[in-house]
């Protein structure tokens, strides 16, 4: 995250705005303050002026009084001197000079020395004559550039004593008033100064209530980021049991919940991944747009790719149905659909359903498409009604047969006595026909269903494979084969093989091999039967001279009805279930059974049986 710089912090925000508030809080108070000093100040100074020009009015009224009535004035007084000699001599605050002028507005005295030339002249000053010839005090600030100061200027009319009350002339006082402004700029400095002192102080202060205040906010904000970020260690200090004490306080416990949910969702969110993982069928979600955002490992293996490489991708396009259909008439579709993905290497028939990711509110926000692989399915169906199909026509051919056979019979040929025993002796071989082709199916049905058993027991391998050999040497020199020639060759083992095996089922086995071996070799053929003993199976190996069996039928030989020549397999006799049969048995054993075979050149059946040698000692003969 991005560092903030100490100006954006809510800390500078709160230092400024107690700050500023302070400032103006002072401007506030200092304004006020100055102007209400200065105007004291400033009055005050009037008043003071204005009494002194009073009193001086009052010294100087009998002699301006004598000068106006100079009939009146003794011989021993000199008004202009008195006058002169009273201005001189006063001593008034803050007076920088003292002029009388009689009602002629001649200068009676001054008490500056640089302006005695104006006695006696006349004044030409307008507040002179404002004040003598209207009878009203001035008082006003004036500014003296010579001095290069302000001055308070007092202009009092002086009134005769008699009933006229005539002015008989003027006192003019002028006073340093700059005195006054130079202390209220002194107490403005002392003010300012005061108010500086009180900005930083209050600013330190102000730093330290805000860092008492984002001290914790701070923290808080530290374990929100550190709870976004997964991790609920540590709690926040709770400083008090203030609004900030309270957050605190909320942010432990929410800290607290957000863990036990992420714990559960976490939880769920494992156990929602072992069963999407674990599961027998493929599940795909995507978002609205069509695109995949969830698959488990079935889906990926059973699309024959990676979770990595179908994350992103289009299902209808995964899928390669994106010609047929679109997203909105699948899920209208409502119905499963079977695609075939299989190859030369390996069929694959997946089997997708549809259904929608719908919120509370009814928004469609995606797809769940759960593939199953019915490919198994398919090829057992498949089987089924090719079995259905075989079975039917196994048993139809007999039955035609013996059908015809039967109603020559009651059409009148059982009168006939040559032709009424072979007719017989057809329905019969047909019935019988039947009878073992039953005998094998409900024998492949108990084994299906689990219900066959062995009858396990300790037999010589050896002497069971020879006496087959005797009995099928017995069957070659009868007089259906004598005139065939077929011989059968032997490489057996001299000693005795003892197999755990159930005899009359592995005799139906090498008696299933051996007469396919005598149906489709030649006349003239020989068939080799061979054994070998390693140190834990003994092999059997049966091997004839016939026509044997192309390359692409070998892994098929083995299932039920299945026939490489069909016309010539029926031509043979035979159910077609033999080997099926056969194959069963030798895994009920737990051995293998497997054919070899070049065309033209003859097929090898090889039959391997486990086996555990042991000593005689060990059963205790002697």
């Amino acid at each position: 995250m991005k560092k903030r710089r100490y100006y954006g912090t809510i800390n500078a925000k709160i230092v400024f705005i107690i700050v500023m508030v302070i400032i103006f809080a002072l401007q506030l108070i200092g304004a006020n303050f100055i102007t209400q000093t200065e105007r004291q100040l400033v009055a005050s100074f009037q008043e003071n002026q204005q009494l002194q020009a009073n009193f001086l009015e009052n010294s100087i009224f009998p002699y301006l009084e004598m000068h106006e009535h100079s009939e009146m004035t003794p011989d021993d007084v000199d008004p202009k001197q008195e006058i002169d000699t009273l201005i001189s001599d006063f001593s008034g605050t803050a007076i920088t000079g003292i002029s009388v002028v009689d009602a002629e507005f001649v200068v009676l005295g001054n008490s500056d020395d640089t302006q005695q030339i104006m006695v006696g002249q006349l004044l030409n000053d307008e507040d002179v004559r404002t004040a003598i010839l209207q009878g009203t005090s001035i008082s006003r600030q004036t500014y003296n550039p010579t001095v290069n100061a302000r001055r308070w200027r007092t202009v009092e009319p002086v009134y005769d004593s008699d009933e006229s009350q005539a002015v008989i002339g003027a006192i003019v006082i002028e006073s340093n008033i700059e005195t006054i402004y130079d202390q209220i700029t002194d107490i403005t400095l002392i003010f300012l100064r005061a108010s500086l002192l009180a900005i930083v102080l209050s600013s330190l202060l102000a730093h330290m209530v805000s860092k008492a205040l984002t001290e914790p906010i701070h923290e808080m904000q530290t374990k929100a980021k550190a709870i976004a970020e997964g991790d609920y260690s540590g709690e926040v200090k709770v400083y008090g049991d203030d609004e900030l004490g309270l957050l605190a306080q909320n942010i432990n416990r929410l800290s607290q919940e957000v863990e036990s949910g992420q714990q559960r969702i976490e939880a769920e969110r494992r156990r929602l991944d072992s069963v999407l993982s674990n599961m027998s069928e493929g599940v795909i979600a995507t978002n609205r747009r069509g695109e995949i955002d969830i698959v488990n490992n079935m889906a990926a293996r059973m699309l024959g790719s990676s979770s990595d490489l179908i994350i992103g991708e289009n299902v209808l396009s995964l899928l390669n149905i994106d010609e047929e259909y679109n997203l909105r008439g699948l899920i209208d579709r409502n119905e499963d659909i079977t695609i075939d993905f299989s190859t030369e290497e390996s069929p694959s028939i997946l089997r997708v359903s549809f259904s929608i990711i719908q919120s509370g509110a009814g928004f469609i926000s995606g797809v769940v498409c759960v593939l199953r692989d019915v490919t198994e399915e398919e090829r057992i169906e498949e089987e089924r009604k090719q079995f259905v199909s075989n079975v039917s026509h196994e048993l139809r051919t007999p039955l035609t047969s013996m059908r015809s056979y039967i109603e020559a019979l009651i059409d009148g040929a059982w009168k006939d006595e040559e032709l009424a025993p072979r007719f017989l002796d057809v329905a019969q071989s047909e019935t019988d026909r039947m009878i073992r082709m039953i005998q094998d199916l409900l024998h492949l049905s108990r084994i299906d269903s689990g219900r066959s058993e062995l009858n396990k027991e300790l037999i010589d391998i050896t002497a069971l494979f020879t006496q087959v050999l005797n009995r099928f040497d017995m069957l070659l020199d009868s007089e259906d084969y004598r005139n065939n020639n077929y011989s059968i060759e032997r490489a057996l083992i001299d000693e005795a093989i003892f197999v755990d095996i159930d005899p009359d089922r592995m005799v139906q086995v090498l008696d299933n091999v051996m007469n396919n071996a005598i149906k489709y070799s030649p006349d003239g053929g020989t068939i080799s039967a061979r054994m070998i003993v390693t140190a834990d199976e003994v092999k059997i190996m049966i091997k004839d001279e016939g026509i044997g069996i192309p390359e692409e039928d070998l892994g098929d030989i083995f299932k039920r009805f299945y026939r490489v020549d069909r016309a010539r397999s029926r031509a043979m006799g035979g159910s077609g279930l033999g080997l099926a049969i056969s194959r069963e048995v030798v895994e009920q054993h737990g051995g293998k059974i497997w054919a070899e075979s070049v065309e033209r050149q003859g097929t090898t059946f090889n039959i391997t049986l486990p086996y555990i040698p042991f000593e005689e000692e060990e059963w205790g003969w002697e």
